[in-house]
């Protein structure tokens, strides 16, 4: 999971943080260690850790999660030229996802002295 949520952070519109917050969760029952490395990541360890405590995802994951989704949507829709109830369907399935997305808290952005960096 891990892996994928690195990848993710390089490939255009592959999702990183549901990978990590995944790997988080799975490092929490199986390896304290990586567990602690990835909530202590100068760079993903801010928002697993704002996920965790609040549910909370960064202002500029939520822009970029609804950008994703919306070209998704126009990627899906040029390249298969759906029928009217497909094309309903899946557009319904995303504009879900983005409500939640964006109906989660905002986290606020921790400076390094928040951090112990």
């Amino acid at each position: 999971m891990a892996a994928l949520g690195i990848i993710g952070a390089i490939v255009p519109l592959m999702p990183t943080t549901i990978f990590l917050i995944l790997a988080a969760w799975f490092f929490a029952r199986s390896s304290p260690r990586f567990e602690a490395y990835l909530l202590n990541h100068r760079w993903c360890g801010p928002p697993l850790r704002a996920w965790r405590e609040n549910g909370a995802i960064p202002l500029k994951a939520k822009i970029l999660a609804v950008l994703g989704m919306s070209g998704g949507y126009i990627a899906f829709f040029l390249a298969a030229s759906p029928g009217v109830w497909l094309a309903l369907l899946v557009g319904i399935l995303l504009c879900g996802c983005a409500a939640y997305v964006v109906s989660r808290p905002t986290a606020r952005r921790s400076t390094a002295a928040e951090s112990g960096n």
